[in-house]
C-alpha cells in the first residue's frame, strides 16, 4: 500500500477493494479445494479399503497355502475392483502372486506399508503414493487374520491392492482450473462494486474539498450538504459548525476593527483643529520665550515639543487611517530618482555630510513622488536617530521577474538591529525599548513607509549589514501601477 500511497484516494480505494476480494477469493477457493479433494480421496480410498476386507473376509481361506492357490485368489480378488479396477498382489511366505502375472510384486508397493500392515495393524493400512513417472495410486494392504482366543491373528498372507487415481487427479485438477478460470471475472466484477463505493466515499470527500477551498477564499458563508448519519456525515455537521463559529468570529473582528479604525480617524480629525491653535499659540511663544525667566521658558518649550510630537502623532494616524480604508491613491509622475533622492535630503538638511548617496545618472520611475519622498525621509531619518552617521543611500535599478525594479539601500553606521527585533521592525507603534515610551518617534513611521511601498507595489526589507549596522532596502518596480 505505501507503493500506491503517491496515486489519489480512489486509486487506493480500488486497490484495497481488489485486494480484500482478492484474499477472500483465494482463501475461500483454497478452503473448497482443500475440502472437496480430502472428500474425493477419502471416498475412494473408503470404498477400496472396504472392499478388499469384505472381499478377504469372506472367503475359506485355506492355511498354508501354496503358489497356485495364492495366485488364483489374486486373480479373483482382481475382477472385484471398486471404485476402479485394480491390481492385486499376494504374499505368503516366500511366495509371491499378481493378477498382472508379471512382476509377482508392484514398485507402489513399499517397505513402510508392508511393515506397517505386518507388525502394527492387523486390520490393514493403505498409502497414496506415486511411481517414477508422476501418476498417483492408491495401495490398500489387507492382512488375512483368524481369531483365535477373541483375538485376531495374522495367518502371514497379506493382499496388495494397487488402484490408480487418474480419475480423483482429474477431478482436483479440473477443479483448480475451475477456480483459477473463474478468479479473474470475479475480480473484474468487483471492480463495479469497488467504484460504487470509492465514488461514495470521494462524493462527499470532493465538496468538503469544494467547501474548503471556498471558505479558504474568504467565503465563510459556506456550507455542506448533510446526508446520512455515518461518520463523514458527522464530519460534515463538525465542518459546518466549524464555519459557522469561524464566520461569527470574523464578523466580530471585523466590526471591532471597523469601529477601531472609525473611532482612530475621528479622533485625528477632532485633534487637527485644536492642535493647529495649539501650536500657532506654541510658535508665538517661542519666539518671547527668552525673556521668560528660565523655568518658565523651559516648561513653554517642552509643551512646545510635546505639542509638535502630537502633530506628528495625529497626521500618522490620519494616514494609516486612510491605508486602512483603502482610501490612499498615487499621484503618478516621471521622476528622476537621482534629483529625487538629491531634493529629500536637501530639504530636511541631511546634506551635511551625515548622509552619503550613491546616485547613478539616468535611472527614471514612474511613482508618486511626494510619498517617495516620505519613504526617502522615513528611512534615512529613521537610520540617524536609531542607528548612527554615517548613513549610505544606494540606488540601483536590476532586471526582475517581471521587469525592472527600483532597489533603494539606507545603511546605518548604528550596531544594527537585535535578532528579536527584527520581525517586528515594521510593525505599528512597536519601539525596540519598551522603556522609551516618550522617544521622539510614535512608532508609526516606518509602518507608513512599509505601506507606501505596498501601495507602489513594492515591499521593504530589514537586515543586518555584514559589517554591522542596520540595512532597510525598498524593493519597487519602476512603473508603478496606479
Amino acid at each position: 500500500m505505501r507503493r500506491i500511497a503517491p496515486f489519489g484516494l480512489r486509486t487506493r480505494l480500488i486497490a484495497a477493494f481488489l485486494l480484500v476480494a482478492a484474499i477472500s477469493a483465494v482463501s475461500t477457493a483454497a478452503l473448497t479445494y482443500q475440502k472437496a479433494r480430502n472428500a474425493i480421496l477419502a471416498q475412494s480410498q473408503d470404498m477400496a479399503v472396504s472392499t478388499l476386507r469384505d472381499q478377504l473376509d469372506s472367503k475359506n481361506l485355506r492355511i498354508p497355502m501354496d503358489q497356485e492357490t495364492l495366485q488364483a485368489l489374486v486373480s479373483e480378488f482382481a475382477k472385484r475392483g471398486k471404485p476402479h479396477p485394480w491390481a492385486v498382489f499376494g504374499e505368503y511366505a516366500d511366495l509371491r502372486a499378481s493378477s498382472n502375472i508379471n512382476p509377482p510384486t508392484s514398485s507402489v508397493v513399499t517397505d513402510e506399508l508392508r511393515r506397517q500392515v505386518v507388525s502394527a495393524n492387523p486390520h490393514g493400512a493403505f498409502q497414496r503414493v506415486e511411481d517414477a513417472s508422476g501418476a498417483p495410486y492408491l495401495t490398500v494392504a489387507m492382512p488375512a487374520v483368524f481369531t483365535h482366543q477373541g483375538k485376531r491373528e495374522p495367518t502371514g498372507l497379506v493382499v496388495y491392492a494397487v488402484m490408480p487415481l487418474t480419475t480423483e487427479r482429474e477431478t482436483v485438477d479440473a477443479m483448480v482450473d475451475a477456480a483459477k478460470q473463474g478468479a479473474v471475472p470475479g475480480l473484474a466484477i468487483a471492480v463495479v462494486p469497488a467504484l460504487l463505493a470509492a465514488r461514495g466515499v470521494l462524493r462527499p470527500v470532493r465538496h468538503m474539498r469544494r467547501a474548503a477551498e471556498r471558505l479558504g477564499r474568504g467565503r465563510l458563508d459556506t456550507r455542506i450538504e448533510v446526508r446520512g448519519s455515518d461518520e463523514l456525515a458527522g464530519l460534515a455537521r463538525t465542518f459546518n459548525e466549524t464555519a459557522r463559529a469561524l464566520e461569527q468570529s470574523v464578523s466580530e473582528l471585523q466590526d471591532a476593527e471597523v469601529r477601531a479604525r472609525r473611532f482612530a480617524s475621528d479622533v485625528s480629525h477632532e485633534l487637527r483643529t485644536p492642535l493647529a491653535g495649539m501650536l500657532a499659540v506654541t510658535e508665538v511663544l517661542d519666539e518671547d520665550a527668552e525673556r521668560l525667566d528660565p523655568d518658565t521658558a523651559k516648561a513653554l518649550r517642552l509643551i512646545s515639543a510635546e505639542t509638535g510630537k502630537l502633530a506628528v502623532l495625529v497626521e500618522d494616524l490620519m494616514e494609516i487611517s486612510r491605508f486602512d480604508a483603502r482610501a490612499a491613491e498615487l499621484n503618478l509622475d516621471d521622476v528622476d530618482i537621482a534629483v529625487a533622492v538629491t531634493k529629500t535630503l536637501e530639504r530636511r538638511h541631511w546634506d551635511d555630510g551625515r548622509v552619503t548617496a550613491e546616485l547613478p545618472s539616468g535611472v527614471r520611475a514612474r511613482l508618486d513622488p511626494r510619498r517617495f519622498d516620505v519613504v526617502l525621509a522615513n528611512l534615512v531619518g529613521n537610520a540617524l536617530q536609531h542607528g548612527g552617521a554615517p548613513v549610505t543611500v544606494t540606488v540601483a535599478a536590476l532586471p526582475g521577474p517581471d521587469g525592472e525594479r527600483l532597489l533603494i539601500e539606507v545603511a546605518d553606521s548604528g550596531p544594527g538591529i537585535a535578532p528579536e527585533v527584527l520581525p517586528h521592525i515594521f510593525d505599528r507603534f512597536f519601539k525596540a525599548d519598551a522603556a522609551r515610551t516618550r522617544s521622539a518617534g510614535s512608532g508609526l513611521g516606518l509602518a507608513i513607509t512599509l505601506e507606501n511601498a505596498r501601495l507602489h507595489g513594492g515591499t521593504l526589507y530589514a537586515a543586518n549589514g555584514p559589517g554591522g549596522g542596520a540595512v532597510l532596502t525598498l524593493d519597487m518596480p519602476l512603473e508603478a501601477d496606479a
